[in-house]
């Protein structure tokens, strides 16, 4: 339709405007996107994606901690523009503690809970949280010593339970182990999705990133939007955030070494890691 057009012709003059400017081409193609919404910021919002783009990844996922020079250019971010949030797979309140900000929404277990700026308690779909039992009890069976040998690693996240094997010293014998687990949760009618060497249980419902997205900004839309992400559930929330802000969204992806091809496929633009991320924000605020 009309959007995906518009969409393939700023991606096609991103990639003219990266290829014939010298310096620094791919940021300043990036400003270029990033025009209309530092023009009304007031009525504009910014969402960003944790791990793996304001953070970096780390082998543990507990130990990952965002930047504190990233974190201090949030906070003006905020200051700023109308809405600034930051959408996780996390649940909302880990989400929080870790980017230790209060003034910004955060949108946690991949869209199904919402914690507003300044609330202390995130509001969590009810369809979500009536399955929350069933999946606790299935993740705890299944969270078998053969498991835990293996260095696979349970996350309780509320409604949703994942289990990481980054850093599995055998990680061949760690996938076969994952398998088995997939299908087993299928056949308990419980939903999986993968992630990056993540594989999480959840809820036979529709979520994704893309629905929180919605929730957020269904009360006052901006008039334009910016999402950065790094993983296949952020080309939910590209979807998410077109269908808010139509032409006006920009679609930014981080690349890593295991970045999916769905997500660059689908994003407007690309930076490099984190740190290409911190680069954003300054044009964001410049």
């Amino acid at each position: 339709g009309a959007a995906r057009r518009a969409r393939e012709r700023r991606r096609a003059r991103y990639a003219r405007y990266a290829r014939d400017t010298c310096s620094m081409p791919s940021l300043l193609a990036i400003a270029e996107l990033l025009g209309p919404l530092r023009a009304d910021s007031a009525a504009a919002a910014i969402l960003f994606d944790i791990d793996g783009t304001l953070a970096p990844i780390v082998r543990h996922a507990s130990d990952a901690t965002v930047p504190e020079e990233t974190r201090l250019r949030l906070i003006e971010l905020s200051k700023r523009y109308g809405t600034v949030a930051c959408v996780s797979g996390r649940s909302a309140a880990v989400a929080r503690q870790m980017v230790s900000i209060g003034s910004i929404a955060y949108i946690g277990n991949h869209g199904s809970e919402l914690l507003r700026p300044g609330s202390s308690v995130a509001t969590v779909d009810p369809r979500v949280a009536e399955w929350a039992g069933r999946v606790r009890e299935f993740a705890a069976r299944a969270d078998t010593p053969t498991l835990q040998q293996l260095r696979v690693r349970r996350e309780d996240k509320g409604a949703i339970v994942a289990f990481h094997w980054r850093g599995a010293p055998d990680e061949g014998a760690a996938l076969v182990a994952v398998a088995a687990l997939e299908l087993a949760a299928a056949d308990a009618g419980l939903e999986t999705h993968r992630g990056r060497k993540v594989l999480e249980i959840r809820p036979p419902v529709a979520i994704d990133k893309g629905r929180g997205i919605r929730w957020l900004l269904a009360d006052d839309p901006p008039t334009g939007a910016l999402y950065v992400g790094d993983d296949y559930t952020d080309v939910d929330a590209f979807v998410g955030l077109r269908s808010v802000v139509g032409e006006r969204a920009v679609c930014i992806g981080v690349r890593s070494e295991e970045t999916p091809a769905e997500l660059e496929a689908a994003a407007d633009a690309m930076v490099d890691g984190p740190r290409g991320v911190r680069e954003l924000l300054e044009l964001l605020l410049s």
